[in-house]
């Protein structure tokens, strides 16, 4: 005889009814800071552009601006497609439509714009687009191991506007600085860098974050016109003066300001700065011209042999390390013979 029990279903409990009112509405990511500094800076420095060929005085032809762009374009686009067959992967700027394409050539656009901007050639348009092409071409090249990924160290305009005067310094120059303010009347004179100041400050406080490293250049360049004046007699005004002008002004706020060639933590960025202004001190004891560009091109150059050189240091210890790991261990007769 077999025992057989009953077994009582529980009810399920209802689920409660869902609350009333519209559904709650996802928090939205936060911006990308790198693609709103980029963006900034590259409306910035259109705007600059156009009020230059309009109003302020650019003297390079109106066209050179849109070939520049041009070449920039291509030849990042073109370097970039090489470089991920080289590496066996796909193009940064593929698969991502038409807005991928327009975050990756920012860079590019503040690159080409900036070079024609600040050189001025005569009446040659292809030292130009020499310096544009050697700008962008050299992120592909000059790259070392900082933080932990393959990046390039120079900074991509100064570096294609160093490469252009070493070439052809002796008829290719830097824009005269009255090119920026020689239609505007008085107050508008006053008023262009005053502007450039305010809206690179925003830029560099709010998206970038190098205001320490504006700090660190600012003050060590008036520290360096300090001992210029009081060690070698150089004349204060002259050695300060330099801080009022608009090219000056683009330099500190759009330049040296980089945020892909420059330190990420507040120390190292001050130490940028200063260093960058130091080494124009120097270069100006030896009387060298284009000081602002040659200062930065040395600093960036001796971050990133020095970054090269760490990283050499650190692949060495790991093949030490790896070729300890995986040495064999000695036969037990050898051990017991010693």
């Amino acid at each position: 005889m077999t025992a057989t029990s009953t077994v009582q279903k529980q009810p399920i409990p209802e689920s409660p009814p869902p609350p009333a009112g519209p559904a709650p509405v996802p928090a939205k990511p936060a911006p990308d800071k790198r693609y709103l500094a980029l963006r900034n800076f590259a409306i910035s420095l259109s705007v600059f552009n156009i009020l230059g060929y309009t109003v302020l005085g650019f003297e390079q032809p109106w066209l050179w601006p849109i070939l520049a762009l041009i070449t920039s374009y291509t030849t990042e686009l073109l370097l970039e497609t090489v470089s991920g067959w080289s590496e066996r992967r796909a193009p940064r700027f593929r698969g991502r439509g038409f807005r991928g394409l327009y975050e990756f050539l920012l860079p590019a656009h503040i690159t080409a714009l900036a070079v024609n901007m600040l050189l001025y050639a005569n009446n040659q348009w292809w030292p130009v687009m020499f310096g544009v092409i050697v700008a962008v071409g050299q992120k592909h090249v000059l790259k070392a191991p900082i933080a932990g990924r393959w990046r390039h160290f120079m900074n991509p305009s100064n570096f294609g506007i160093v490469v252009v005067l070493l070439c052809f310094g002796s008829w290719v120059s830097i824009a005269p600085p009255y090119e920026f303010t020689e239609y505007a009347n008085t107050l508008f004179r006053v008023l262009i860098p005053l502007l450039l100041v305010a809206a690179g400050t925003t830029i560099n406080a709010m998206l970038t974050g190098r205001v320490l490293l504006i700090v660190g250049w600012l003050g060590g360049f008036v520290i360096q016109a300090l001992l210029r004046h009081a060690i070698w007699d150089a004349p204060l005004y002259s050695a300060l003066g330099v801080m009022s002008g608009v090219a000056f002004v683009l330099f500190t706020n759009y330049m040296i300001t980089d945020p892909g060639t420059t330190p990420t933590k507040p120390l190292p960025q001050f130490i940028f700065g200063s260093s960058v202004a130091m080494t124009y001190g120097v270069l100006m004891l030896f009387n060298v011209v284009y000081t602002l560009f040659f200062a930065t091109a040395i600093v960036c150059g001796i971050r990133g042999a020095g970054w090269l050189v760490a990283g050499w240091r650190q692949q060495r210890r790991e093949r030490v390390q790896e070729a300890v790991e995986t040495e064999p261990a000695p036969a037990a007769g050898l051990v017991a013979a010693r």
